[in-house]
């Protein structure tokens, strides 16, 4: 998950972190495919949220050369209580980068590629022009490649950062509220829950038609009805895609992982939450933002296009 807010990270009195249960539990990435990617993102010069923010899935998706590339460089003006992206001043934008993301997904071959970043409040425009120039490289280069794309809030230039991204065309527009809104000024204090539902708002207002996504992180001391809460803001906001996924504690020094929740429980959210009317829902305690992403995407738009035809099909037997 992404989105990486400002402040000092949590310090916790027990350095030690939780034992693992069975269900969280992946093996270390050594497979060919896996060097390969990492290989290929090096000799770009490209950085992956796979990498920085420690994702367990890391070596299933490399292995199937899926990667999610993070622009706008590997330090976040943010530092998360949740989050492994180290936290300080940011290089220049690398203005290779755009047609590096093109290349990279031209030799990966891929069909679906998710595009995140850092937080730069440091730019102007909060970096949304790299996002924008990104995808107006990858619609050159790899025009068969649907596009994802993982946001930060773009404190302060909200509007003109999500009217430019949205006009430069992206399927799917993800950007995670992370956690319940009471969990915010610990977890999320440099941003704010309901400038983010806002902005997913901004997003459908703008474009009625394109896919919207978010997401949380489960295990941080939530209550079950706040998390129903969410799905119900979220719907209110029109988002399309809910994923849902356990927080891991990454290094001593971040958060603590209040509960690990299980797959059952997992199961039960993504049944409340196809029933709140989201079109697709992935929990599961290894999801991720990006985790079979391509797979989801594709199924989420049969979804849609299966709705819009049954909607024609009633409406021509309501006039017949």
């Amino acid at each position: 998950m992404n989105d990486l807010a400002s402040a000092p990270l949590l310090a916790q009195s027990n350095p030690e972190r939780q034992r693992k249960p069975d269900w969280i539990r992946v093996k270390a990435p050594t497979s060919k495919g896996y060097g390969e990617t990492r290989q290929l993102m090096r000799d770009l010069g490209l950085n992956t949220v796979c990498e920085e923010a420690a994702c367990p899935n890391i070596g299933e998706c490399w292995t199937k050369k899926h990667a999610t590339v993070m622009i706008l460089g590997d330090v976040c003006t943010r530092a998360c209580a949740f989050c492994n992206v180290k936290t300080g001043m940011p290089r220049a934008i690398d203005l290779l980068e755009p047609e590096n993301v093109a290349i990279a997904a031209a030799k990966l071959g891929l069909s679906h590629i998710v595009i995140t970043s850092v937080d730069r409040d440091d730019l102007p425009d909060g970096g949304a022009g790299q996002f924008v120039k990104v995808i107006e490289a990858l619609r050159r280069n790899t025009p068969a490649t649907t596009i994802e794309i993982l946001t930060p809030d773009f404190r302060g230039k909200m509007r003109p950062a999500v009217e430019a991204i949205v006009a430069a065309g992206p399927d799917v527009y993800n950007h995670n509220l992370e956690t319940v809104p009471r969990l915010y000024p610990t977890i999320r204090p440099g941003a704010r829950y309901y400038a983010s539902l806002r902005l997913l708002e901004e997003v459908k207002a703008h474009d009625p038609l394109i896919f919207t996504k978010s997401g949380v992180m489960l295990g941080l001391g939530e209550q079950r009805l706040e998390v129903h809460q969410v799905m119900d803001d979220m719907r209110t906001a029109g988002i399309d895609f809910l994923t849902m996924g356990q927080y891991l504690q990454p290094t001593p020094k971040h958060t603590k992982v209040i509960e690990f929740v299980t797959p059952k429980a997992f199961d039960a959210y993504g049944s409340i939450a196809r029933a709140k009317g989201f079109l697709q829902v992935a929990a599961s305690p290894l999801t991720r933002s990006s985790y079979h992403a391509g797979d989801d995407f594709r199924a989420m738009r049969a979804l849609r296009q299966a709705q819009g035809e049954r909607n024609k099909m009633g409406k021509a037997a309501q006039r017949a």
